[in-house]
């Protein structure tokens, strides 16, 4: 799905939210019976946020920042996507939720884009397209996650990286500016499909459909709760990532070298690690927000891009690439110029 014809769209506004409750490490390590230092040393992670209340209400707060970032208003906004990995309920898609939050009075467009953690990337790419075509003028793109309510503690490999938290981008026209998607990529290698993943809320593992399977299936509670096997899927993203993003590079006509800032989603220390040294990417070009926020999921990302944004470390007119690994297993990165 590797496009490089550049599309015209800029990012007109950023904002992030997380929730008012920080959870460290070290209140993991006594709520867990651990040494001290064990949780941070394991995971990578200091403190990370949790959130009380709904993806919806946190989605709105970043969305909100973003429209004032943006200079803007609901008003001004064709289309709201929800692009998060982890919905407050089946039914309806969170976006509607978000415009509940946001705007009740007002008909507003809005669905989900739901690719796990590279929901927000998938949304910036449709994004991209809607708006160059001239199909939508301003986009109000929100990820909100909250993993915390669906974590086995017992777990620290599949459970301590993760953090809540949300982050919008408004987008539109580019208007002569240069600002572009360059190109854009995504593929996904189902043999890690069943490797990160919550088997529960859907049709397949419905509440009366468990009840006809055999007894040594489990506990249904459990088929809600994150699983992941952490081995298996950093195999497969070091095995797919350097062809995809040397791929995604040259259709670009760019190199990591030329690159002021890299935007990774903020999946682990390993994965992180592992990213500034094989791709070989400039000191302090990665951005990295993980050791204070853990893998917020699909907020991952577009948290990290607008902490480039807010830092002045993504100027107008610098090019960069976002990129990122999610459940299936999937691989997307942009390269745009911002």
């Amino acid at each position: 799905m590797l496009t490089s014809t550049p599309r015209a769209l800029r990012i007109l506004g950023t904002g992030a939210a997380v929730p008012e409750e920080v959870v460290t490490s070290l209140e993991l390590d006594e709520r867990l019976g651990l040494a001290e230092g064990t949780v941070e040393e394991r995971t990578g992670v200091r403190s990370r946020y949790v959130e009380r209340g709904t993806a919806a209400q946190l989605g709105a707060q970043a969305a909100r920042k973003a429209l004032a970032a943006a200079g803007l208003t609901l008003n001004d906004v064709d289309l709201i996507i929800g692009a998060s990995g982890t919905p407050d309920q089946p039914l309806p898609c969170n976006a509607a939720l978000l415009h509940e939050e946001l705007a009740p009075g007002r008909p507003i467009a809005a669905f989900d884009v739901n690719a796990s953690c590279l929901s927000f990337l998938a949304a910036l790419d449709l994004a991209a397209t809607l708006v160059d075509a001239g199909r939508a003028r301003n986009i109000l793109i929100a990820s909100a996650d909250i993993a915390s309510v669906g974590l086995d503690w017992s777990d620290l490999g599949a459970s301590g990286i993760f953090g809540d938290g949300a982050a919008a981008a408004v987008v539109g026209p580019a208007e002569g500016t240069g600002s572009a998607v360059l190109a854009a990529d995504f593929e996904t290698h189902s043999e890690g499909a069943h490797t990160c993943e919550i088997r529960g809320g859907g049709s397949r593992f419905a509440p009366d459909r468990v009840r006809e399977l055999p007894d040594d299936t489990g506990d249904y509670a459990d088929w809600g709760r994150f699983r992941m096997e952490g081995g298996a899927v950093f195999r497969l993203a070091i095995k797919h990532l350097p062809p995809f993003v040397d791929r995604l590079l040259a259709a670009a006509g760019t190199s990591i070298a030329e690159l002021p800032v890299v935007v990774p989603h903020q999946a682990s220390h390993h994965g992180l690690d592992w990213l500034r040294e094989r791709l070989e990417i400039p000191e302090g070009r990665l951005v990295d927000i993980y050791a204070d926020h853990g893998n917020q999921v699909a907020a991952s990302l577009p948290s990290a891009l607008h902490a480039a944004i807010e830092s002045g470390r993504l100027q107008r007119g610098d090019h960069a690439l976002l990129l990122g690994t999610g459940a299936g297993l999937s691989i997307g990165g942009i390269v745009l110029c911002y």
